[in-house]
């Protein structure tokens, strides 16, 4: 008999448990989502109901639409997104391939800024972002956003420029190709991974987020986070609309984590299979 057979038995078990875990609260709002309240609301929980599409229906095109909602979400999170690479990428190589004074300080100083609890930033943001006239705007709160998101993305990516090996950087710096050519041409593609790891983790992070987004935002930048809430009442919970709106807005993460699932796995293995980068 094969040893190994009852390990992998064991295994494939434990991993189905985990899975099974995962999955359940987002398969019971998928099916929240095609029952009419009064089946929610049905004690024992009901499995056998006649689904509908009346909530998908409300959430998308009724009278508490959240299309407007998604489009503040997409350009938020988009915008927050693309500027964090922007700024990250450049950070994170003069991080981990310069040497240059205060390295070290700069380096602690970006870890320094993400352990500063969100919910005391709140309200010295606010009074800036009113001093200048930035409250319920797209660019205060993407500016906002890249408070958290640049510093978590720097870190990330530091440690995959530090395993690309300094031989092949020293050999493109011989050819005269400058630190910009030698950047683009041979760090970023051998980092491309780490690249698209980040930044899928940093537009989740931006269009997952809540707290900032309900006290500085308002009527016109309103993500669809805090859109949730208008199915939230003190007189009753709108469940059945609340989980079909939850699966509307699940659907870009979902898209984005589908369209990015190969570079995603090449990011958090290429750690692993490299290693003699550092010094």
């Amino acid at each position: 008999m094969n040893r190994s057979l009852p390990r992998n038995v064991a295994l494939f078990a434990v991993a189905g448990l985990i899975v099974s875990m995962w999955a359940f609260p987002v398969l019971w709002a998928l099916l929240t989502s095609f029952k009419t309240e009064r089946d929610v609301l049905a004690y024992p929980p009901t499995l056998v109901f006649a689904p509908t599409l009346a909530n998908y229906r409300e959430v998308l095109f009724g009278s508490s639409t959240i299309l407007p909602n998604l489009w503040s979400s997409v350009v938020v999170s988009f915008s927050a997104t693309l500027l964090t690479m922007l700024f990250a990428i450049p950070a994170a190589y003069a991080l981990a391939r310069l040497r240059y004074p205060a390295r070290k300080a700069s380096g602690f100083y970006v870890l320094a800024t993400q352990m500063l609890p969100p919910v005391g930033l709140i309200i010295p943001y606010y009074l800036v972002l009113q001093r200048i006239g930035a409250l319920d705007t797209y660019g205060g709160l993407v500016v906002i956003y890249l408070t958290f998101s640049l510093p978590f993305a720097i870190w990330l990516l530091v440690s995959y420029f530090e395993d690309v090996p300094y031989e092949m950087e020293e050999a493109a710096l011989l050819d005269r190709a400058g630190r910009l050519r030698a950047l683009w041409y041979v760090i970023l593609p051998q980092v491309r991974g780490g690249i698209a790891v980040t930044t899928v983790f940093v537009f989740l992070n931006a269009w997952n987020e809540f707290m900032f987004a309900v006290v500085l935002g308002g009527n016109k930048v309103r993500p669809v986070t805090v859109a949730m809430f208008n199915f939230i009442s003190v007189e009753q919970t709108q469940w059945a609309r609340l989980a079909a709106g939850a699966m509307v807005a699940m659907a870009p993460v979902i898209l984005v984590g589908l369209l990015a699932q190969r570079h995603i796995v090449k990011g958090l293995t290429v750690g692993a299979v490299k290693g003699g980068g550092r010094r």
